[in-house]
């Protein structure tokens, strides 16, 4: 793969991935349609590194709160009790809300990497979960806040966030969507997924970074080192870009415009798919 094109989908995870339309649909489908060479779920995970460092950067001061509270910290000192609690509990439900993406991703990464990376099973996640969403922004109440999060909520968003590991869902997505069946605001959905997407993109990146090195050294993976990083470093500044955007755009719209898009997209990959010259089915 050229710079430019590793640039390109640099550029891609960062604005898809914290974007409620499946990060993993365009890496997996742009280079496919485009004859570019697959890099594999290494260099997605490696991309995900990037939008990781968005993340933490973007929410630094949250994640430094609620990790002293959460191990028995009093932080900040001029706190109150109550509110170094709520920091305290959020941590908590944030640990327990990322085992089910960890369960998920543990004994089902390898069988969705070989099975679920092609076009048709991407195009219907894309249109099933635009359609959830669209039930879930006409049913829900939207009127609770981050502040009044529970162990329930993180335990459905958790769940709901190991159905993002399949290629198509959108962490960003199912997540937002979960928190809205549980009454949440958008803004604070959103927020809550943000944080909780934090461990699990962490743990990936833990887990496949070292392999894509050793590949790269071995000759495995055609991409200088060079070029990795640079992909690293612009899917950070766009992800964090678009953290910021997102999270301002939800206090006042909707997600139409992203279920519209879904369903958009969903529809142009079946029609690519199923084409004559198609390459996949």
């Amino acid at each position: 793969m050229l710079l430019w094109q590793a640039i390109v989908l640099a550029i891609v995870q960062g604005l898809t991935e914290f974007l409620p339309i499946s990060s993993s649909a365009h890496l997996i489908l742009i280079p496919h349609f485009l004859h570019w060479p697959d890099p594999g779920i290494a260099f997605d995970v490696a991309l995900h590194l990037g939008t990781l460092l968005a993340v933490l950067l973007y929410f630094l001061r949250e994640w430094i709160q609620l990790t002293l509270c959460g191990i028995g910290f009093h932080y900040p000192k001029r706190a109150s009790e109550n509110m170094v609690l709520q920091n305290r509990r959020m941590f908590w439900y944030l640990v327990a809300g990322t085992i089910p993406g960890g369960l998920v991703g543990f004994f089902f990464e390898k069988y969705i990497e070989e099975n679920l990376r092609s076009p048709v099973p991407i195009a219907c996640a894309m249109i099933a979960v635009a359609l959830l969403m669209w039930y879930a922004e006409y049913v829900a109440r939207m009127d609770r806040h981050i502040q009044q999060v529970s162990l329930g909520d993180s335990l459905t968003i958790g769940t709901a966030q190991a159905l993002a590991l399949f290629p198509g869902v959108s962490r960003s997505g199912i997540t937002i969507t979960a928190g809205l069946f549980r009454g949440m605001t958008r803004e604070a959905a959103a927020r809550f997924s943000f944080l909780l997407s934090t461990p699990l993109i962490a743990g990936a990146a833990a887990k496949e970074v070292p392999k894509l090195i050793k590949m790269q050294r071995s000759g495995a993976l055609d991409m200088p080192l060079s070029t990795i990083a640079i992909s690293v470093l612009v899917s950070a500044v766009v992800g964090y870009v678009v953290i910021a955007f997102f999270l301002h755009y939800l206090q006042t719209r909707t997600l139409k415009i992203f279920i519209y898009y879904r369903i958009l997209f969903g529809i142009v990959t079946l029609l690519l798919a199923f084409l004559p010259l198609g390459s996949a089915r």
